[in-house]
């Protein structure tokens, strides 16, 4: 009797997990509740993004669209809560600022361990976000674990037109940037 329970568990695990699965294989940005859209890849690679519109009423509302941004990894993904949380990110926010790299407790958030080395989605899309900025953010990452202050100080510095903080610039030697 106990080993036939213990099969049919197995049995509806089984089949919920390819449910599970089958129900995560297609994601759609426009089918996404506004909770989910940021941080969430669409089947189709392209990133997720959380837009606001007024309604008839003229109340904010939010929708989740597809972006023309492609990500060639991690199709159809959305990240984790836990990621979100471990990063200092914000599911509501509508777009993302590279303003966010200045005050010291985001960029600590987004480099612990607990982030960086376990959210490649918001890593790679902060990865970008700063090397559009001309910074290479595992340097950054890498100077604001010795010196947050500082890191900040020479993130202003470079990024109004001066040359890229890249692996000249320091004495270390740059980490590899998170598995993708």
């Amino acid at each position: 009797m106990a080993s036939s329970t213990k099969l049919s568990s197995l049995i509806l695990f089984f089949a919920c997990s390819l449910f599970i699965q089958g129900t995560l294989a297609s994601i759609i940005c426009e089918k996404l509740p506004a909770s989910l859209c940021s941080f969430a890849i669409g089947s189709s690679g392209k990133r997720c993004v959380l837009e606001n519109f007024k309604n008839e009423e003229g109340n904010l509302g939010y929708t989740c669209k597809t972006s023309e941004v492609v990500v060639e990894k991690l199709v159809g993904y959305i990240e984790t809560d836990q990621c979100v949380s471990a990063c200092g990110v914000d599911r509501d926010s509508v777009g993302i600022s590279s303003d966010a790299f200045l005050t010291p407790e985001f960029t600590g958030s987004l480099c612990s361990s607990a982030c960086y080395q376990n959210c490649p989605n918001i890593v790679d899309l902060y990865f970008n976000l700063a090397a559009g900025e001309g910074v290479f953010l595992p340097l950054l990452c890498e100077k604001h674990k010795s010196s947050p202050h500082r890191a900040m100080l020479e993130l202003m510095s470079s990024s109004g037109g001066a040359a890229a903080v890249g692996p000249t610039d320091y004495d270390v030697e740059a980490p590899a940037p998170a598995p993708f």
